[in-house]
């Protein structure tokens, strides 16, 4: 199983940036996924979760109303929609996949998959 994540840079407070993480060798389409992170000097933490088919979702608290979360199984992608990023959301960003569930964790201890990480630096 491979989880390729992409998108990730350097962006101001107030713009839009969008990550995806490419699936392959993981049934995806049964597959509950999620990003999480891991900001400077913290713990990895929980960002958002999305059901096998879409129609549960997921947020931290702090990104709730700001992120969206959403997939394509056609392409075997999950995609990150980050609106009004601020400082406090820089971090290495990880795409996780459970081919074991189909429906959201916020455990990251029940993701079996996980990409490389993308960096993600909100700054003025």
């Amino acid at each position: 199983v491979q989880l390729q994540a992409s998108g990730g840079g350097s962006v101001q407070p107030g713009d839009s940036l969008r990550l995806s993480c490419a699936a392959s060798g993981l049934t995806f389409s049964t597959s509950a996924m999620a990003w999480f992170r891991h900001p400077p000097g913290k713990e990895r933490e929980f960002v958002a979760a999305i059901s096998w088919d879409g129609s549960e979702t997921r947020y931290e608290e702090s990104v709730s109303g700001r992120f969206t979360i959403s997939r394509d199984n056609a392409k075997n992608t999950v995609y990150l929609q980050m609106n009004s990023p601020n400082p406090e959301d820089t971090a290495v960003y990880y795409c996780a996949g459970s081919h074991l569930r189909m429906y959201t964790t916020t455990r990251s201890a029940d993701y079996e998959h996980w990409g490389q990480g993308t960096l993600v630096t909100v700054s003025s």
